[in-house]
Formats: C-alpha cells, structure tokens, sequence
C-alpha cells in the first residue's frame, strides 16, 4: 500500500510570493522583506520537486521568523516523513497541534506518523481527532482504515474503508484502487475471500499497473485452489515489477503444485519452477533479506533432488 497521495494532499498552500515590480519612473527600487509565508510556499514547492532537505531548510526559515506559525510544523513533518525521520514528524505535528488545536492537517500527519512506526493505537486516536474535524474527508476514514487494519482490526477498516468510498471524488480512479485493494485485504485476512476477490478485481480495473492488486488476487486464487489464476496473476506482477522475489517464489509453487493436480510433473516443468525460485533467490540475495534467500536455497535443493530423479527415470 502507496500513501504518498494522502501526505502530498495535506501539504497547505501558502500565501503567494511577494513580487518584486519596477517603478514607472526613476526611483528607488523598494526591495519587499521576505516574510515567513514567502519561506513557506519555497518548502511547498520544493516538496513537489522531492527536495525534501531543502523543504525542510525552507519551513526552518519560516519557523525562525513566526515561531508559532502551526503550517509550517505540519508541513515540516510530511518532509520528514518523506525522510523516514518519524520522531521529528511526529515532534513537529505535536507543535503544530499546541498552536492550532483544530488543525486538521497536523492530526492527519500525525496519524500517519504513529502508522509508519507501526504504533496503530496512537494512530486510530489522531484520525479519530481528523475524523471529527472533518468528517466529510475521505483521507481520515482512508487512514484510520489502514491503522485498524494493522491493529488487526479488520472489520473496523472495512467499515472505514467504506465511508472513504462514500466520501472520495469519483473521478479519483487511482485512489480508488488503492481503497478497494486495501479492503480487499481486510476481507482476505477475515477468510471472506469471495469478498476479497471481487475488490482486488475492481482495484485492477480502475489501475491495470498496480501490481499489488495482482499479487493479492493471486494470492486469493491461490486460496481457492485456483492454480491458473494464481500463475497467471504472479506472471502479471512479475511483468510489471521484474524484482519481486516474492511474486517468483509464488509463482514457481503454483505451477508446482498445478502439475501435481494435473498429474504431469515434466522434467520441462520442474525445470521453469527451479528458475523461478533461483530467480527469486538472487532479488532475495540482492535486497538483503537472508532469511527469505535461505528458505529458498532449501527448496532449490530439494526441487535439484526431484529434477535429479525425474531424469533418471526418462533415461531408461
């Protein structure tokens, strides 16, 4: 799940810039002192840019000259958690909050500060405050969806995730996507997996390249006993997420199992399982991951002894 939509929308626009302008006649030009709003919206453009640093040097200007300026502490936090700097986002939303009080934004940083440090507890109360401010912004249903969701509250986020639903611009496709594949999760992890399937298929619909909603859809078929499906879908994630580890391992236990089922376990077919997996052990290897890459030595192991055996057999 990508929530950088959700930090980028609560970025508040400043004032504008003060433009400098030439006189009609020859005066002395008068050079307008930069104010802490001039500072504030140079961070808001370097946020759009991905400067964050540089946001942050900006919002640190705008501090020094208005110390109570609330924005500029909510807007600091989404650079620093662009920056995966969680206790300072979660510092600056603290101050933005002792200064304005209702400040919507900075409740809704905050939640998603508290998320990213798996805190989910901390989280649901910030985007309970969000809800009650304003409860016809789908962003604080959405969040707070995603924070019972890790609390394992799993049918409180369904209940979240269908007021966003009821509360998103429906021209919004890709957020949309993104609320159903995350339903879809919810019902998955609640073992309704019809329910979950028929999200998965509406966030593939309205986002064809999301590759999650791919690998939780083959995941769900997989769960079915839908073998086909899942090969077909991991093949869909591999396409358009080349390194996934995950989807190569999964696919490759599909089509295992799916020969088995079918009674035709080739030497042909044990050999495309067995590069699947050593394709899975390399992004493993690569990304670090050693518990996963040595799960998968073992099963390349094993699967060397099977290949072994089923060409032996072929041979006489």
């Amino acid at each position: 799940m990508s929530d950088f939509w959700r930090l980028f929308f609560s970025i508040i626009i400043a004032l504008p810039l003060t433009f400098l302008t030439l006189p009609a006649h020859s005066s002395p030009i008068l050079i307008t002192q930069i104010t802490a709003s001039d500072f504030l919206e140079l961070g808001v453009d370097k946020m759009r840019r991905g400067d964050y640093q540089e946001a942050i040097e900006n919002f640190n200007q705008a501090i020094a000259l208005e110390k109570n300026l609330a924005v500029a502490y909510s807007d600091r936090c989404l650079a620093h958690l662009q920056l995966q700097d969680y206790h300072q986002a979660i510092a600056d939303c603290t101050q933005a909050i002792n200064f304005a009080p209702d400040n919507f934004e900075a409740y809704l940083n905050w939640g998603v500060a508290y998320y990213r440090q798996r805190d989910y507890s901390a989280a649901i109360v910030d985007h309970n405050r969000a809800v009650t401010l304003k409860p016809s912004d789908f962003r604080a249903y959405y969040n707070r969806g995603l924070a019972r969701a890790g609390d394992g509250k799993d049918s409180e986020a369904i209940l979240d995730f269908n007021l966003a639903l009821t509360q998103i611009p429906r021209i919004s496709s890709l957020l949309l996507a993104d609320i159903y594949n995350d339903r879809g999760l919810a019902h998955f992890a609640l073992q309704d997996i019809q329910a979950a399937m028929l999200d998965f298929n509406l966030a593939i619909r309205l986002n064809a390249n999301d590759y999650r909603a791919y690998f939780n859809r083959a995941c769900a078929c997989g769960r079915y006993g839908d073998d086909f499906g899942a090969v077909r879908d991991f093949s869909q994630v591999i396409r358009l997420n080349p390194s996934n580890a995950q989807a190569y391992v999964n696919r490759g236990v599909a089509q295992y199992r799916l020969g088995y089922h079918l009674g035709a376990m080739s030497g042909d077919k044990l050999l495309r399982i067995y590069a699947d997996l050593q394709k899975a052990s390399e992004y493993y290897g690569q990304q670090g991951k050693k518990v996963a890459y040595e799960k998968t030595l073992d099963l390349l192991k094993n699967l060397r002894q099977q290949i072994s055996s089923v060409t032996e057999v072929a041979l006489f």
